[in-house]
């Protein structure tokens, strides 16, 4: 029975190290198997990530050109609002010139009203002293405040006369 014993023990050893060899063996392909699936799973996370940098850069480009685009619209507007400040400043400079013409006009519309009641007044004293005149004098007056319209002479016709090469004809 001795004899027999280190072989079972032997053959026991053996046995339990080909378990192990074989558990290992199992765990490394089945590490194996899940290293293959992260390297996958990393390559398909490296794509997407690639992609995403590829849209960034682009979403980048895009928001550069829109910024770029909103400050050129930003001078413009700018410069409109200057020009509308500048016309606005035109239209009430422009407007007060032709209010001062305004008033200029109405101050010489006055003067000239003012001066024909004057001559006006004059005229009456004038023809009242004419009058007065008359009356002291006894003679007729020569006027008596109607006009009267003589009447329209019509132009006389006149002949065509040909022109010739330098003559004249003083007939």
């Amino acid at each position: 029975m001795a004899p027999s014993v280190p072989r079972t023990r032997a053959a026991a050893a053996l046995r339990m190290k080909q378990i192990a060899l074989d558990n290992q063996d199992r765990t490394i392909r089945r590490l194996r198997a899940q290293l293959a699936t992260e390297r996958r799973g990393l390559a398909a996370t490296k794509k997407e990530l690639e992609e995403t940098q590829v849209a960034l850069e682009a979403s980048h480009k895009v928001i550069a050109g829109l910024t770029e685009i909103g400050l050129s619209m930003s001078k413009k507007i700018e410069k409109m609002k200057v020009k509308k400040q500048q016309v606005r400043a035109n239209h009430v400079e422009c407007h007060q010139k032709f209010q001062a013409r305004i008033h200029e006009a109405e101050d010489s519309m006055q003067a000239q009203h003012l001066i024909i009641e004057a001559l006006v007044d004059e005229k009456d004293s004038l023809l009242q002293t004419i009058h007065d005149l008359q009356e002291a004098n006894n003679a007729p007056a020569p006027f008596d405040g109607e006009w009267e319209e003589e009447p329209e002479e019509e132009p006389e016709e006149i002949e065509d006369i040909p022109l010739g090469e330098g003559e004249i004809d003083d007939e």
